[in-house]
């Protein structure tokens, strides 16, 4: 935790790699090596609706996703992974590391597309928290960030569920896909992450799920002790 900020010095920015966790793996996103994967995870279920507050919309066809890949690879000042479960190889959604502020040791997770059969498991749970340890722990940033639209609640359940703190709304702070959005703020800091890093890495334990994989304490019960 950083409490004394005499000595401070801007933080490593993150890098393109790999992070391995129980479940799952973040790997820096390749079109050539995820592409196909991915394409079937943005484009199988209810797929409109978990692109309704993206940036982008449902891709349609795998052509138009390999353009989005290579932006996404080549983009300069974001950093894209892809969530790779370890049991079957396959790459089941994507996350990013953006508006990074390595001077002052801040950096957001965003542009995030949970495919179905990751959205509400370990996977999505366990892809969250590899970023958050990665940036505290190993990089030593200060504040962690989740924005949202403010219409959309799942996000905002998703941010309460990991622990994130609500600072405020953004009243018609973008227009996206022809739309106005109101953006609401999320974020944990250095000195929340303890005691979230706990939450999860109990949580996360083998022993706290059945032979179905269903978990026996919810995360907020975690942090609540």
């Amino acid at each position: 935790m950083t409490h004394d900020l005499s000595q401070w010095t801007a933080r490593p920015r993150p890098d393109r790699i790999v992070l391995d966790g129980r479940y799952i793996r973040l790997e820096p996103l390749d079109g050539a090596r995820h592409g196909d994967d991915l394409f079937e995870a943005a484009t199988k279920g209810e797929a409109d609706a978990r692109h309704r507050y993206l940036s982008v919309y449902t891709p349609k066809s795998r052509e138009d996703f390999g353009a989005w890949l290579h932006w996404a690879e080549t983009h300069p000042d974001s950093v894209y992974s892809a969530v790779v479960d370890k049991t079957s190889g396959r790459a089941l959604g994507r996350q990013s590391l953006m508006r990074i502020d390595a001077a002052n040791g801040v950096v957001e997770i965003g542009d995030i597309h949970w495919g179905p059969d990751m959205a509400g498991t370990r996977a999505s749970t366990e892809a969250f928290f590899l970023h958050a340890a990665h940036i505290f722990d190993d990089l030593g940033y200060r504040r962690f960030e989740w924005k949202l639209n403010n219409d959309n609640a799942p996000s905002h359940r998703a941010a309460q569920r990991f622990g994130f703190a609500y600072e405020g709304l953004f009243r018609q702070h973008m227009v996206i896909k022809g739309q106005n959005r109101d953006t609401a703020w999320y974020a944990m800091t250095d000195r929340d992450w303890p005691a979230i890093r706990r939450s999860f890495e109990n949580w996360l334990s083998p022993e706290n799920f059945d032979s179905e994989g269903r978990q026996k304490r919810r995360l907020e019960e975690f942090r609540a002790t």
